[in-house]
């Protein structure tokens, strides 16, 4: 039984976290939208690097970029929050339903490991250069992140669960 409260409250714990991610994004738009703008526009990158002609100058776009960020965010918490309610309303159910009552778990972390490693690492972090710059490098965060993330989805699909189904029989911790 522990094993399986362990893995609903770290799916809880990444609903928290994407929720308090989301959640200081949208209150403090204009203070986080300027990093997603320093990157886009790839201003603060070496001088005289060989990518420049990625950068994005539109204001349009930068705003549209920022908003798909806080969207994913905001997807990745409701999920993980709907699934760690899911498996904790399973927590005591056969081996099958609580098996099944990963899906929406898996799909929320699985969402937030994409988030930040797709959106941060791979696109802010190598295609617009972010890892150049001092001020606005998000890949030592976005890092910390995917691989939290990574780490619970991982724990949470492995079949350690399973509960003794018969009478009297001993369960799992």
């Amino acid at each position: 039984m522990i094993i399986r409260l362990s893995k609903v409250l770290m799916v809880l714990a990444m609903a928290f976290f994407a929720s308090l991610v989301s959640f200081g994004n949208i209150t403090d738009y204009q203070t986080n939208f300027a990093f997603v703008q320093h990157v886009f526009l790839m201003d603060t990158t070496f001088p005289g690097n060989g990518i420049m002609y990625r950068a994005i100058e539109s204001p349009t776009l930068h705003h549209l970029g920022y908003i798909t960020i806080i969207a994913l965010e905001t997807a990745t918490a409701i999920l993980c929050w709907i699934g760690g309610f899911k498996l904790f309303k399973a927590v005591k159910a056969g081996n099958a339903q609580f098996r099944n009552a990963k899906a929406i778990s898996v799909a929320g972390l699985a969402l937030g490991f994409l988030t930040w490693q797709v959106g941060f690492m791979s696109i802010g972090g190598e295609w617009f250069g972010m890892w150049m710059s001092k001020q606005w490098n998000g890949v030592p965060d976005a890092s910390r992140f995917f691989t939290t993330l990574l780490l619970v989805l991982i724990y949470v699909t492995m079949s350690n669960d399973d509960l003794m189904e018969k009478q009297g029989a001993p369960r799992n911790i």
